[in-house]
């Protein structure tokens, strides 16, 4: 039987409704908000200077995609993982002037007049053979994997300032500083595992100040971070290993008397004190439940007494989970939580997973929290095919 025209209009009105209530319900909000958002947009390329390339002149379809999602959800400060990052920081200037500040298919452009480009390990020399190949050389030698330095970089835009001088890095600590650390077997030499990085691309606290001094304003502090992908490896587990690290990283930075082992880049020791605010972003490629990461770490930092999980939500990762189905039928965890679309071949892929994170400390209101993944029914609509995240979203009191 054939649906006729008024029916089909019918069923996509039904199927925006949620779409339409994650773009107006923050209008209706009784509390000002600031949204923090967390994005892998997946904007890497092969070569270096490619993506500033594609990006100039503002033709890039899917960094148009990217803008208006980011537009359509009115973000407040936005971490972009998987840009890449040249040494000017200019492709990260070029996006944010030429598609985020300029509305897209009908929204309002955003100025994020504040911007953190941090340097990253991907694609750094670490003059070693750390892969093992009998050269010395090449991305699996690298600090972080990567062709090229800044490959799979993050950037992150603030429409509230960011305070350059209070900002802490982490880049350079080695991973063997840190107590207890899961030294995969068999992978480094002892000179090696002095020199290896921790962080695949960097680890760092940027303070921004959110709201009006004297009118409930605050500082707070945002802790990024995009830990390595738990596989391409072999049974010694090395990028599994160095995730959970990656992770562990912010449980003792945010552990009283935990911290003492942690430098950062500028030789100042300690983690974050007592009482101050903060947001954990990123894409952390960890899953609480599904997938193949050691998953310990990432329950610690989301049971720690300073964290609250608001567990943001969509639709369409239920309903995407269910019509995909293959990997995602074993799964436990709740797929209307997942923000990745990963491959749902058995014994293949790992299927959806949750592993995009914006986690406020509990001293923050959080009034509300999402994901952006429109159902089934919204598959052809563009721009909400940009990348193979979604856009995950928690709206912050500002007084």
């Amino acid at each position: 039987m054939k649906m006729t025209h008024t029916r089909w209009s019918v069923v996509f009105l039904l199927a925006s409704v949620p779409l339409a209530w994650i773009f107006l319900n923050r209008r209706s909000a009784d509390v000002p908000v600031a949204r923090f958002a967390s994005f892998n947009v997946a904007l890497n390329r092969a070569e270096p200077g490619a993506l500033l390339a594609e990006l100039r002149g503002g033709g890039s379809e899917q960094a148009r995609r990217i803008a208006e999602i980011v537009q359509r959800h009115e973000v407040d400060v936005l971490l972009l993982c998987e840009l890449d990052r040249d040494t000017a920081g200019a492709a990260a200037e070029v996006f944010a002037h030429d598609y985020l500040a300029v509305g897209q298919n009908g929204q309002r452009g955003i100025d994020f007049e504040y911007r953190f480009v941090p340097e990253v390990n991907t694609g750094e020399p670490s003059g070693l053979d750390l892969d093992d190949d009998g050269k010395v050389g090449g991305p699996g030698d690298a600090h972080g994997f990567g062709t090229f330095p800044g490959q799979y970089a993050t950037v992150l835009l603030s429409r509230h300032p960011i305070l350059q001088d209070g900002v802490r890095t982490f880049r350079t600590l080695p991973w063997s500083a840190m107590p207890g650390a899961l030294r995969p077997p068999g992978v480094f030499t002892d000179a090696e595992w002095r020199a290896v990085r921790l962080s695949s691309k960097t680890h760092a606290d940027v303070p921004i100040g959110i709201g009006e001094q004297g009118k409930g304003g605050r500082l707070v502090h945002v802790l990024l971070s995009h830990p390595t992908p738990p596989v391409f490896d072999g049974p010694e587990d090395r990028n599994g290993c160095r995730n959970h690290d990656e992770i562990r990283f912010w449980v003792d930075y945010l552990t009283p008397g935990s911290g003492d082992w942690i430098v950062d880049d500028r030789g100042e020791a300690g983690g974050l004190a007592a009482g101050e605010h903060f947001v954990v972003m990123g894409d952390l490629n960890c899953d609480p439940v599904d997938g193949d990461a050691r998953r310990e770490a990432l329950i610690r930092l989301l049971g720690h007494d300073r964290v609250f999980d608001p567990k943001p939500r969509s639709s369409g990762g239920e309903g995407w989970a269910q019509r995909q189905f293959g990997a995602n039928s074993g799964q436990r965890g709740d797929p209307a939580l997942d923000t990745g679309d990963f491959d749902d071949t058995p014994g293949k892929g790992p299927g959806n997973l949750r592993v995009d994170y914006v986690l406020p400390s509990r001293s923050l209101q959080v009034v509300r929290s999402g994901v952006f993944w429109p159902g089934p029914l919204l598959a052809d609509a563009k721009p909400y095919e940009a990348s193979d995240h979604r856009l995950v979203f928690v709206d912050i009191a500002v007084r």
